[in-house]
């Protein structure tokens, strides 16, 4: 089960009667490790900006879509207040805020 040894700078097995006989004797043990780094483009370190910035976009375009839709509650709101409140008129002059219905 090679496939589930942790990865990176770690000495593999070495058989016991290998170990005693290299302590018996003093020779020293010998751990030669084939490590060649892998080749292309790191995923991770490329991908982690891109959804960075692909986050802030998306909360960009959430908020202004927020944004628009708060604006067209408050201009409804400005017109069902404009139509409910009829002609003002300051001093003489009568300004009427919204048309009537046509029917």
């Amino acid at each position: 089960m090679d496939h589930h040894r942790p990865t990176g700078n770690i000495a593999p097995h070495i058989p016991a009667a290998d170990w005693q006989r290299a302590q018996a004797t003093g020779q020293p043990v010998v751990i030669v490790v084939h490590d060649t780094p892998p080749t292309g483009i790191p995923w991770r370190r490329a991908l982690i900006p891109f959804a960075i910035a692909g986050a802030a976009v998306a909360g960009g375009w959430g908020l202004v879509a927020a944004l628009c839709l708060l604006l067209d509650a408050a201009a409804h709101t400005a017109t069902v207040i404009a139509g409910a409140a009829g002609p003002i008129g300051i001093g003489g002059i009568t300004v009427k805020l919204a048309r009537g219905k046509s029917t």
